[in-house]
């Protein structure tokens, strides 16, 4: 039997992304609280609409609207929890993601921060202001409403009907309306918690709004699996033990979870819940590090809220540029060279196909028949690749057996982000050999758990540099400084553990001043090696901060103002 975890104390968008359960649209507000009483009492107004991480037995038992919330430090400190708590939390999360900006890469790391002046002015203004002298514009409190898809009465929980007008719109259900104000109502009432706006590039937004990118199908508008650049996300997040019941357990967690040395289920086994939860065996077989009381802590997790606004223009002018030499290089033709070029950068091809399964556009082309993405009809289409993505075959596969990376570039996005079995030291480095032992025992302790969804309604035609989207980042993990950081450190703007040296990761990275990325070539291929040198940063963070996610049972000591009775 696998790990039981209380469900019903963790909440929710710590056991689901709320995307996969047809939740398409977000809406993030943020809060700051003034008086530590009102403040408690603000929360536990909170309590009886914060939704759990319990099972859901049918799909009609799904909520129309999800609310989860999180506090800084900051929060956690005008809430006057005691100094023995505050003392105890970790210090990356005391300091706040505006302070670790030169570690992540926010800010440019060759300049002292004195001779930047106001590195963070391209951010949106709740987070230039947040984290100053000036305590009345700190973020305190991040409150998430995740709303399913207005849809007809009785076409709300069953297959989707093609005669259904609302498919023809795209529009969340009234509830999330409703929601938003019942917040806002909730702030007025109390008086000591405030609504704070500055959202979006006009910083005049009461909340960030975040939805699934649409295509229009048939006639319908369809959620998509894909972001702004046109890449298919979100296929490999991780899967821990007492995430999921257990006959899905197992299918999931293939390709998701541990790859270790047991032959049963092809030796994937779900990760140990302390990698994610507080208060629970890490994969060290250790509690994760916590404040004082252990209760507190317990069932709880971090997050790093991010704003990714991505560079559309950028992209496909850089990406159009090198195809148009990569083209002439290969011999091949510059739309050949275009979509190859993206898929090398990112580890997949835009439709979710991994480049370990199909590392040539040929083999590429044969998957996509053979999967049916090539259907007759769009509708069709639509759905092979949707039920593709559930398949074990879009997580499962390795890098030990590509460890020059002829298949997947060794710095390609997707090894940088999960770089499975490809550090066993058992590996050898030769061009053909392969380790079919290999494990992900070095990897294991840097997973991340990724939540969120795109923001931006524009059409693609019609998005710039300069016209918002992007996508609203939320990573949750036990310890932000080993999981999170590390990974955005040394592996997305760093390459030495992929031989790459100070080249960044092509999507994630910033490209100031290292605008490369080396793609080889089986030399059996008779293809030749070639090296992107234009590349420009196209994703760039637009603020953010970190937070912590309470238990039901936390929330409620806050909320009794009894959160260290001692």
């Amino acid at each position: 039997m696998s790990y039981r975890l209380d469900l019903d104390d963790i909440q929710g968008n710590v056991a689901r992304a709320y995307g996969r359960y047809s939740y398409p649209f977000a809406r993030y507000m943020f809060f700051n609280i003034s008086h530590a009483a009102k403040g408690r009492a603000f929360v536990n107004d909170l309590l009886p609409y914060v939704t759990t991480a319990a099972r859901w037995p049918k799909p009609e038992d799904k909520p129309p609207c999800t609310l989860n919330v999180g506090f800084t430090f900051m929060g956690l400190y005008r809430l006057q929890l005691s100094n023995r708590v505050l003392q105890g939390m970790p210090e990356e999360f005391i300091a706040g993601m505006k302070d670790r900006a030169f570690l992540l890469g926010d800010r440019d790391q060759t300049v002292p921060e004195s001779a930047l002046g106001k590195w963070d002015k391209h951010w949106d203004q709740i987070w230039q202001d947040n984290r100053c002298i000036d305590n009345d514009h700190d973020v305190h409190v991040w409150i998430s409403l995740n709303a399913q898809r207005k849809l007809s009465a009785d076409n709300s929980h069953k297959d989707l009907n093609p005669k259904d007008p609302l498919l023809k719109v795209v529009e969340p259900v009234d509830d999330l309306a409703r929601m938003t104000q019942t917040l806002r109502d909730l702030c007025d009432s109390n008086g000591g918690v405030r609504l704070i706006e500055g959202n979006g590039a006009s910083g005049t937004d009461p909340w960030h709004d975040a939805q699934a990118v649409f295509d229009q199908i048939d006639g319908l508008w369809l959620p998509t699996p894909r972001e702004h650049f046109g890449f298919t996300d979100g296929i490999g997040d991780p899967v821990f033990a007492g995430q999921l019941p257990a006959k899905e357990e197992r299918e999931r967690v293939v390709g998701r979870g541990k790859r270790m040395g047991s032959k049963d289920n092809g030796g994937w086994q779900p990760l140990n819940p302390g990698e994610f939860i507080l208060g629970h065996p890490d994969e060290a077989q250790e509690l994760p590090p916590s404040a004082h009381p252990p209760e507190f802590m317990r069932n709880g997790s971090f997050m790093a809220y991010r704003k990714l606004h991505e560079n559309v223009a950028t992209f496909r002018r850089t990406v159009s540029d090198e195809a148009a030499r990569y083209a002439r290089v290969q011999g091949i033709s510059q739309e050949e060279a275009d979509v190859t070029l993206r898929a090398k950068m990112v580890g997949r091809w835009p439709d979710g196909i991994p480049l370990a399964a199909a590392p040539t556009h040929a083999k590429w082309m044969d998957m996509r028949k053979a999967e049916g993405f090539e259907a007759d009809t769009a509708m069709a289409r639509f759905a092979a690749q949707i039920a593709y993505l559930d398949k074990p075959e879009a997580a499962n596969f390795r890098y030990a057996n590509d460890m020059q990376g002829y298949k997947t570039p060794l710095g390609a996005h997707m090894r940088r982000v999960n770089t499975r079995d490809y550090l066993d030291p058992l590996n050898a480095t030769d061009a053909k050999a392969d380790n079919p032992e290999a494990t992900t025992a070095l990897n294991k302790r840097r997973r991340i758990m990724r939540r969120g969804l795109p923001y931006g309604t524009l059409p693609a035609d019609q998005q710039t540099d300069e016209t918002e989207q992007g996508v609203t980042m939320m990573i949750l993990c036990a310890s932000l400084f080993r999981q999170f950081e590390f990974i955005q450190q040394q592996w997305i703007q760093y390459g030495l553990d992929f031989h790459q040296g100070n080249d960044t990761c092509p999507l994630l990275g910033n490209h100031e001043h290292h605008k490369r990325m080396a793609i080889p070539a089986d030399p059996a291929s008779g293809t030749c090696p070639y090296t992107m040198s234009r590349l420009d940063t196209v994703v760039e963070c637009r603020g953010g901060d970190y937070f912590f996610i309470p238990s039901i049972t936390a929330l409620r000591a806050i909320a009794m103002g009894v959160v260290d009775p001692t």
